[in-house]
């Protein structure tokens, strides 16, 4: 019983809130949008809501393919990375997003993959590889 009782705890306090409580903000702009498509980038859009535990797991895959070069064989300069509230009407909308935790990925100024809810950091990284 106690046993049950500890691994609940041990679940929610170092699994659950972890994930829950990352920092997130909006870092689209619909001005390095358009100049990050115009200068022919891949573009990566992620969009999340607060206290939403999928959404940070999204956000930390992507986090960890750019910032610790997880994909040895993706040059991130040629990636913009950006991610957005979506309660934000104006991106939503933009985006044609209506659900957190939608991945959106841009090549040539054309949405070339779109998925909802997904978390796998392989199916995250092949989406990437075959996006570049």
């Amino acid at each position: 019983m106690f046993k049950k009782i500890f691994i609940i705890i041990f679940v929610q306090f170092f699994v659950i809130l972890p994930t829950i409580s990352m920092e997130k903000e909006t870092t689209f702009n619909k001005k390095l949008f358009d100049k990050a498509q115009s200068d022919g980038k891949v573009v990566i859009v992620s969009s999340w809501i607060k206290y939403c535990s999928s959404c940070a797991s999204q956000m930390k895959v992507l986090n960890k393919a750019k910032n610790e070069g997880k994909l040895l064989d993706i040059k991130f300069e040629n990636i913009e990375y950006f991610s957005f509230d979506v309660t934000n009407k104006d991106i939503a909308n933009l985006l044609n997003v209506k659900f957190q935790t939608t991945l959106l990925i841009f090549k040539e100024n054309k949405e070339v993959y779109r998925s909802l809810g997904e978390t796998t950091e392989d199916l995250i990284y092949e989406a990437l590889k075959k996006a570049i």
